[in-house]
């Protein structure tokens, strides 16, 4: 994939789900300006309380854990990048105020079940 200079371009794919729980993105590919804010959804389904993760993965790399929380109302952040857990709404939506394009990147969402100790995930490239 190729990427044009001046812009983020993101793009989701949806994953499985795993004993009941599971995580939803968006599905396709976002094309945005540079300096524009950006928000990446997304939603659960749990039992519990999981542990929620955002991960990256630049072009031609491995995925690198981004942020993560572990109980409700916690935020996590990194790299301009931030994400709150909700349990209201079930989401732990990863906002950027202002995107760059060296965020071009696949971003994923997961989650682990603290009580089964299981795992699943959906991913998103920016």
């Amino acid at each position: 994939m190729s990427f044009s200079p001046g812009l983020v371009t993101v793009i989701l794919l949806m994953l499985g789900q795993t004993h009941g729980n599971s995580v939803t993105q968006m599905d396709g590919q976002v094309t945005l300006s540079e300096e524009t804010p950006v928000t990446i959804n997304c939603t659960y389904s749990s039992s519990g309380y999981p542990t929620l993760f955002w991960y990256v993965q630049y072009p031609g790399e491995g995925p690198q854990l981004l942020l993560k929380a572990t109980k409700a109302n916690e935020k996590g952040s990194h790299k301009g990048f931030e994400a709150t857990y909700n349990t209201e709404t079930t989401s732990f939506h990863l906002e950027k105020a202002s995107a760059q394009e060296s965020d071009s990147a696949v971003y994923y969402c997961a989650l682990r079940d603290t009580v089964m100790e299981t795992a699943g995930g959906a991913e998103h490239k920016l």
